[in-house]
């Protein structure tokens, strides 16, 4: 009962970010303008995936104390919906970039960060497809998964802000839309719509991860 009620929360809030999103007035920014209904979408879908990145990165922390393989699975799973969100922010970001710069891939810092971290993470599930002994991929994977989420704290959130050749809205070569740039009308959208994929993403998390539970069960009674 109080997940389905997480479940028709996070529904309503992404409904409601989405439909506010585009009859809303907005301020008419340098550089942005109107583009600027994306942040509703785009940037939120990286706060889930970041969010999301975290919950791997913490249950990594878990399993290398513990070596108890449900943690291995969290930690996987977590990932694997993390990467979900982190395609669906860089293909919001390129129509944003189309829109706004006139092409839907640049030489940026946050973009290139971005990407990056997508291979990386990437990368991730391609190790664990190649090692077949479950404790070993674990241990192994939740090394990796540690180092991966520090990278993408320093390619997405610390790399960008000190590049000042960044067009990138709000970093430092384009303070289009910087800590001033949300009017109260917009924090009215923007923090509902963080929160409303933020719940979703860790909705589909732990959906994923009663899925992986379950065939293991089934694979057992079948042998």
């Amino acid at each position: 009962m109080k997940e389905n009620l997480w479940k028709w929360l996070g529904g309503i809030l992404i409904l409601y970010s989405i439909f506010a999103g585009l009859l809303i007035r907005v301020p008419d920014l340098p550089v942005i303008h109107e583009s600027i209904r994306n942040l509703f979408y785009h940037v939120c879908m990286w706060f889930a995936m970041i969010v999301v990145m975290a919950v791997s990165f913490v249950n990594s922390l878990r399993f290398l104390r513990t070596f108890n393989l449900r943690y291995d699975t969290l930690a996987a799973e977590a990932a694997r919906t993390g990467l979900l969100f982190g395609f669906l922010g860089i293909l919001t970001g390129m129509v944003w970039a189309r829109f706004t710069w006139g092409d839907f891939w640049v030489k940026d810092p946050q973009l290139n960060g971005a990407a990056v971290t997508i291979l990386i993470y990437l990368a991730y599930l391609v190790l664990r497809s190649s090692i077949d002994e479950e404790q070993k991929r674990a241990r192994i994977s939740a090394v990796y998964a540690i180092f991966a989420f520090v990278l993408l704290i320093v390619f997405i959130g610390i790399l960008p802000r000190l590049s000042e050749g960044s067009i990138h809205p709000g970093k430092g070569g384009n303070p289009g839309l910087g800590v001033n740039g949300l009017d109260s009308t917009m924090r009215l959208v923007f923090y509902p719509a963080i929160a409303g994929w933020v719940i979703t993403g860790i909705i589909i998390w732990r959906i994923r991860v009663r899925l992986v539970q379950l065939k293991s069960r089934i694979d057992e009674l079948n042998d």
